[in-house]
């Protein structure tokens, strides 16, 4: 008698997510996990989906997010599962909402804050919150250290002193014994741009222990990038851990082309010590608005404004002129307020992209009034736009990048593969049509060619709308309960 299964996806042209050569076939799943791959004949499953003429890979793996409040206050998780992605890495860039009591948080820590945000005493108790009430997709995370210093500190403006390094250390300790899967920092932002580069190494010690990672948006990304590289590099070496820069890129017109140089020395680095990179789709960036960033850019959108909620979507230029005003004095006005910055080149853009050791991830901002379309497009932008348009790379190599590599830089267990054992993370799509529909003037349209997505075997996304389902997992340690 032939086993019975939960579902079977028949028919679907399978890619697993390390670059195997696509074949045709069907997948079964089985309580969460993938049983079977091949003919399945007269298998039976309470449900089947034809995936005839269709692409069948594991579930993307956002590498870069900052989900950690969208997952409890909006559990659906619409603007990623309607892309393809079914787990996501959040707490980047040193933004983490625990562990941190504080009703008023410094920018950058604003761009995932409500006013209730950062009430969790320990990461312990944040990660067993969510725990209590899942979202849609399953989520690792990172602890910021940030988060930790203003925690930890009463002058921002300064390093932290040997008893206040220990202490973050102390924190640190916590958040990887309660399940984060390595620290990250935001040095480019001026909560953290004083800190010594012994404070932070300090904050990782604790990583090594528990096979954390370093996860840097470092100090400079423009001149002064390679200073910034090393110093990321000797902060990993010193705390014997895996280094990932965040979101890699170079930018200001000075700039434009250095990615060559930027990559030889990654080339380089990655023989002698572990280190990647991951990168999103676009030759513009989104953060907090800031005036210093404005020689830098061709063009700046406010993404959302505190005191002035309604110029979210407008060019700071025109905001200025309506204004009368220059622009650094209209972003004084707008703050606290985010931005999104042009200032990127597209050779370099795809160079990064292309390059080995590269993750996809969105570096989405999902409480921006007018966030920038990576929120929602990143990863049928890379399917579509580049590897099928552009033809930068085959389309396995494009999965690879969002789902196994990314499990494997993260140590992401039993996760971004289609292999038996694993779990029933899969994303179908159609290769023909799959793109990013996104864009800067409407940035919160789903994307196009997504058909179905899977979490833990229970659909979250079907024929162009989220299901309700809520199967996702914390992944403490990278590794499902």
């Amino acid at each position: 008698m032939s086993e019975h299964y939960d579902l079977i996806i028949r028919n679907g042209t399978l890619i697993d997510g390390i670059r195997t050569p696509r074949h045709t076939g069907d997948l079964a799943v089985k309580g969460g996990r993938i049983a079977r791959l091949g003919q399945l004949g007269d298998a039976k499953a309470d449900s089947e989906i034809d995936a005839s003429g269709k692409i069948v890979a594991p579930g993307f793996i956002d590498s870069h997010t900052h989900d950690d409040r969208m997952l409890s206050s909006g559990p659906a998780m619409t603007p990623k599962v309607s892309q393809g992605v079914t787990t996501v890495i959040a707490g980047n860039c040193g933004i983490s909402l625990a562990p941190l009591m504080n009703s008023n948080p410094p920018s950058p820590l604003d761009l995932i804050d409500d006013g209730d945000a950062y009430r969790f005493r320990s990461f312990a108790e944040f990660m067993e919150g969510l725990e209590a009430a899942p979202a849609a997709t399953n989520a690792a995370f990172l602890v910021g250290h940030t988060t930790l210093r203003v925690a930890t500190m009463d002058n921002l403006e300064r390093a932290a002193t040997a008893s206040e390094a220990a202490h973050m250390a102390e924190m640190s300790e916590e958040a990887m014994a309660a399940g984060a899967i390595g620290l990250s920092t935001g040095t480019y932002y001026p909560p953290a741009a004083a800190s010594s580069t012994e404070e932070i190494i300090t904050a990782t010690q604790p990583l090594k222990r528990y096979g954390g990672r370093y996860v840097t948006h470092m100090r400079h990304e423009d001149a002064a990038i390679i200073p910034a590289m090393e110093e990321a590099f000797r902060i990993g070496r010193e705390a014997g851990v895996a280094v990932i820069i965040s979101h890699h890129k170079v930018v200001g017109t000075p700039n434009f082309g250095r990615s060559v140089e930027t990559l030889a020395l990654l080339e380089k680095t990655r023989s002698l010590q572990p280190v990647c990179i991951d990168c999103y789709p676009y030759i513009a960036s989104s953060t907090m608005l800031r005036a210093d960033r404005i020689p830098t850019a061709s063009r700046i959108i406010v993404t959302w404004s505190k005191p002035l909620p309604e110029y979210a979507g407008l060019d700071l230029s025109d905001i200025a002129q309506r204004m009368g005003v220059s622009q650094e004095e209209a972003v004084a006005r707008l703050r606290p307020a985010g931005g999104i910055y042009f200032s990127m080149d597209e050779a370099d853009v795809q160079r990064i992209l292309r390059f080995e050791d590269t993750m996809v991830g969105s570096d989405g901002l999902p409480h921006d009034t007018k966030p920038h379309p990576r929120l929602w497009g990143t990863f049928p932008r890379v399917l579509g736009h580049y590897s099928r348009d552009v033809g930068l790379f085959p389309l396995e190599t494009a999965v690879y990048k969002m789902t196994g590599l990314t499990a494997e830089k993260f140590g992401i267990e039993n996760r971004g593969r289609l292999a038996p054992g694993y779990f029933a993370d899969i994303t179908i799509f159609d290769a023909d049509t799959v793109g990013d529909a996104a864009t800067f003037d409407a940035p919160t349209q789903p994307a196009r060619g997504i058909d179905t997505v899977i979490v833990n075997g229970t659909p979250v996304w079907r024929a162009g709308a989220v299901t309700g389902a809520r199967p996702g997992k914390v992944l403490r340690g990278g590794k499902s309960a």
